[in-house]
């Protein structure tokens, strides 16, 4: 395997681990919030079937901003390579470059903004 083989499978690795680590943590953030509204003498009556979809809607949210994080840290690695190798014969191009890398970095806000608003129908 190739030096791009190699770092192609770690990225994959990586990937898959950080979107189990967030599926995890989006299912014990689901159990703890239904165990603490069922504990509440005041919380409303929750149906197995609402249940069901808020625990998918926090997986989605979990979902989509991991997604957005991913896409942007892949997208960053490329084009901070490639601006730092451009900034390093032309110099005068710096501001153009962090402006590119600055365009990959919106990735995450278009992510943490869906997953806002999917939170935000509960």
């Amino acid at each position: 395997m190739g030096k791009q083989g190699k770092r192609f499978a770690g990225r994959v690795r990586a990937s898959v681990l950080v979107l189990a680590f967030m599926a995890a943590f989006g299912f014990m953030a689901a159990s703890g919030a239904f165990a603490q509204e069922a504990a509440g003498a005041s919380a409303r009556l929750v149906t197995a079937e609402q249940a069901t979809v808020q625990k998918f809607g926090l997986i989605a949210a979990a979902i989509a901003f991991g997604f957005g994080a991913i896409g942007a840290g892949i997208a960053i690695a490329n084009v901070g390579a490639a601006a730092m190798g451009a900034i390093g014969e032309k110099p005068e191009i710096a501001s153009q470059a962090l402006i590119f890398i600055a365009l990959a970095e919106g990735l995450v806000v278009f992510g943490f903004i869906t997953a806002l608003m999917i939170l935000g129908k509960f």
